[in-house]
């Protein structure tokens, strides 16, 4: 699955958060969620914590094709 960096951006900027913050926040590795944010291919349970981090359901950070 891939995530859609502009939706985590657009969510991240409305909860006041930095990078750091959504690591923090999501109990992953900086080198993980950096593959997220670059929107690389991930496995559907580091999506799921990056979600919860941001209070939101997966299907609002997923990239529709």
């Amino acid at each position: 699955m891939k995530a859609d960096k502009e939706k985590i951006f657009i969510l991240m900027a409305n909860k006041c958060m930095e990078v750091k913050d959504l690591e923090v926040q999501s109990h992953m590795p900086r080198s993980t969620l950096n593959k997220v944010l670059a929107g690389k291919r991930v496995r559907p349970v580091t999506l799921g914590k990056v979600a919860k981090a941001l209070n939101v359901d997966v299907e609002n950070i997923i990239e529709r094709r």
